[in-house]
């Protein structure tokens, strides 16, 4: 058999490396050249150095903005990582229940952010809402899910959970069924019960599993956008003024693509800088 030339993977590799270049690496790129321009898509771009990045700190859009979405992360990558955990131990086994389960719970991940955004206010709305009618008929005063300053910013997390949970959990079930037995059953031909299997011998070797997830969980909550649109308009009193969203209202609303592309740059820096801390924990924590 003739040996393959050394350049071969790299020809492999050339389509998506390219695609990646188009659409990730030269938009990042242009947003950086933008980021020291002062722009109003009206009149030709002025360079204006550093001035947008000291505008949206002094003005503390950035601070606010990113402490938001921090909150909103911590809360999705927890829950999400707890959730699909539990479920994916729940229906880890045979039978046409446990299957039917696990097409219900992912069945959410697949619906789009517009539906869910649409369904969630339909929920959550404070006079036309089910659970504030629900609360209402056992007694209860209402709840401002969406229009307290407090609350509104972990229901727009616990909304992001419930979407990405049933990916979180697919994903486990996959870490599940790739364990092997043997380990287990050695554990437990030596006394351990099932909570000790699990705390002992199943979460270690589940941790490669968990980081993937609480990666691209982080990933995905950082991107929220459409959800913040349609409940909240990143009130009240910008409570829940994501990244995402305030890249929109530089861009879209003040028409200021200077500062937009710097909260850009800022917002994949924070992305990469904590994914990368997120590995390293998790690595740190693998058993030697």
């Amino acid at each position: 058999m003739k040996p393959s030339r050394p350049s071969q993977p790299y020809w492999l590799l050339a389509p998506m490396l390219l695609l990646l270049g188009v659409f990730f690496l030269y938009p990042l790129l242009s947003a950086l050249h933008t980021s020291f321009y002062d722009w109003d898509l009206l009149t030709p771009p002025r360079f204006v150095g550093l001035a947008n990045y000291r505008a949206i700190v002094g003005s503390g859009e950035l601070f606010s903005s990113l402490g938001t979405t921090l909150l909103v992360s911590a809360v999705v990558v927890t829950g999400s990582l707890g959730l699909g955990l539990a479920l994916a131990v729940a229906v880890h086994r045979p039978g046409r229940i446990a299957a039917l389960a696990r097409s219900a719970v992912f069945s959410a991940y697949v619906v789009s952010w517009v539906s869910v955004g649409l369904l969630f206010l339909w929920i959550f709305d404070a006079d036309a809402g089910i659970v504030n009618r629900a609360l209402g008929g056992l007694g209860l005063p209402p709840v401002k899910w969406l229009t307290s300053t407090a609350l509104a910013p972990l229901t727009v997390a616990l909304i992001v959970i419930w979407k990405v949970t049933g990916y979180a959990m697919v994903v486990f079930l996959s870490g599940l069924s790739a364990l092997p037995p043997e380990v287990n059953e050695a554990a437990a031909l030596d006394g351990a019960g099932p909570w000790a299997r699990f705390r002992h011998v199943t979460l270690p070797l589940l941790r490669p599993t968990a980081a993937f997830v609480a990666t691209t969980s982080l990933i995905a909550s950082f991107q929220l956008f459409d959800v913040v649109r349609l409940l909240t308009q990143g009130g009240p009193v910008r409570s829940t003024t994501v990244l995402v969203y305030a890249i929109y209202e530089q861009l879209f609303r003040d028409l200021r693509v200077g500062r937009a592309s710097a909260l850009v740059v800022v917002f994949f820096v924070a992305l990469g800088l904590l994914s990368w801390l997120k590995l390293r924990a998790f690595r740190a924590e693998e058993p030697a």
